[in-house]
């Protein structure tokens, strides 16, 4: 089902939207809970450390293909406001050749780099081996995980949300039954976990596709559009690399301060993993009102309508803090309960309430932050929530950790920087939206137009 975000009530419009990207991101979250689970349980809590030493490095690469992932699909929705057929045509086929060439020099070129950048990172010897093997079969294996990223942010771009949920559920159970065939049942050990997500993620990836092929009511495919074009390949750089700059500065603030974690031993690396599970069940539907302010406000860029934008994103944070709220008191109610879930140490479950309750501001903080950054970013604006990602991690987020590991010695101290961070997110957002300048960013009227 497809959605024009141009007309009608935004608020309605946003949940309609948003509504299956909340499932799909739940289900999305259980994996990863089941997924803890099952490596906790069966394997150990060296197991949770590590996946966890080795995930921020992950998303250092990972944020290449989010950056693609978000300049297709804001190019898309704008086209898709402005009824620009061709446009549409040529950044799907542009989009996924550009994919194609980066996914394959990441996988060459990203397994030779993982061993030294976890040692560079301070993880614990006794974790490293499993951490670099765990890393190359991501890495390897990434090509299906970016297409479906991509090949998910398009559908969405084009007003399709129910899709992409669909093909996340599928993945996901996949997942989850890879994960026992080959840890319960096999007894592969824990580098088997990487190995189910790259398997569920590309089929995942072939399904999106198919799903594109037949959507030729809006867009077009053929050698034609898959043939590069500058001037859709420059309007994609000038909006993916921002975007995937910015992402790329929280990835090297993540690499930057987890020697920090690694260096308070293996049992809090795996209570950061088990927290990082747990608050994902309140960040999801954050950034899936974020994802659905950017299709919206892209599609109403496109079609010129700016002071719907407006009207849609004062719904849209209302809305987002809302329900931020309601999961933030289920997570402080039960997060002994959940936490006991992945271990049986009870340091490590002790600890993960104690992060829980410093982490709780902070996320209707967050909340706020994302659906305004998603506004400016689905008008085209990028590279203000990239300078915004720099001045908040130079400024607050790595000086914070270090100063406050520094002042009070213990673990708690990470939880209270990345609290800082997101406030000051929150603030430089309201600042940028405020001021206006993403107003005057849309292209897809006028495609060789420079921002």
């Amino acid at each position: 089902m497809r959605i024009d975000m141009t007309e009608g009530t935004p608020w309605k419009k946003l949940i309609i939207f948003a509504v299956p990207m909340i499932i799909g991101n739940l289900f999305q979250q259980l994996y990863s809970i089941a997924d803890a689970v099952i490596l906790g349980r069966f394997i150990g809590d060296y197991a949770l450390a590590a996946i966890g030493s080795s995930m921020p490095l992950f998303f250092l690469v990972i944020v290449i293909m989010m950056g693609i992932s978000m300049g297709v699909s804001v190019m898309v929705s704008q086209y898709v406001g402005a009824k620009d057929r061709d446009g549409i045509s040529y950044t799907i086929g542009n989009g996924i050749v550009v994919v194609a060439v980066v996914g394959l020099i990441l996988m060459a070129i990203g397994p030779l780099l993982s061993r030294p950048l976890l040692v560079l990172l301070n993880t614990p010897p006794e974790i490293l081996d499993d951490s670099v093997m765990y890393m190359n079969i991501l890495l390897i294996g990434g090509l299906g995980m970016a297409y479906f990223n991509v090949l998910s942010g398009i559908l969405r771009g084009l007003g399709d949300s129910f899709s992409p949920l669909i093909y996340l559920i599928i993945a996901n159970l996949l997942n989850i039954i890879f994960n026992v065939l080959f840890i319960v049942v096999l007894g592969w050990g824990m580098p088997s976990v990487a190995i189910g997500t790259v398997l569920a993620q590309g089929l995942s990836a072939l399904l999106c596709l198919r799903r594109l092929i037949k959507m030729r009511d809006t867009f077009d495919m053929g050698k034609k559009y898959l043939k590069p074009k500058r001037e859709y390949l420059w309007k994609m750089l000038k909006l993916g690399v921002p975007a995937g700059a910015s992402q790329g500065i929280i990835a090297v603030a993540v690499m930057i301060v987890q020697p920090l974690v690694n260096g308070f031993g293996p049992l809090v690396i795996a209570t950061n993993v088990i927290v990082m599970r747990i608050d994902g069940l309140v960040m999801m539907p954050i950034f899936s009102f974020s994802n659905a302010m950017t299709v919206y406000a892209g599609q109403n860029m496109g079609a010129e309508n700016v002071g719907r934008i407006s009207e849609g994103t004062k719904q849209g944070v209302k809305m987002s803090v809302a329900i931020c709220v309601v999961l933030v008191v289920i997570v402080l109610l039960f997060g002994r309960v959940m936490a006991e879930a992945f271990t049986q140490t009870q340091e490590v479950i002790d600890l993960s309430v104690r992060f829980l309750f410093i982490l709780a501001p902070g996320f209707v903080f967050l909340a706020v932050a994302m659906v305004l950054w998603g506004t400016i970013m689905g008008a085209g604006s990028m590279f203000l929530p990239m300078l915004a990602s720099l001045i908040n991690t130079i400024l607050v987020r790595i000086p914070a950790a270090y100063g406050f590991v520094y002042v009070l010695g213990t673990p708690e101290a990470l939880m209270l920087s990345m609290v800082s961070a997101w406030f000051v997110n929150m603030i430089l957002a309201i600042i940028v939206y405020r001021i206006g300048w993403w107003k005057s960013k849309g292209f897809a009227k006028v495609l060789s137009q420079d921002e």
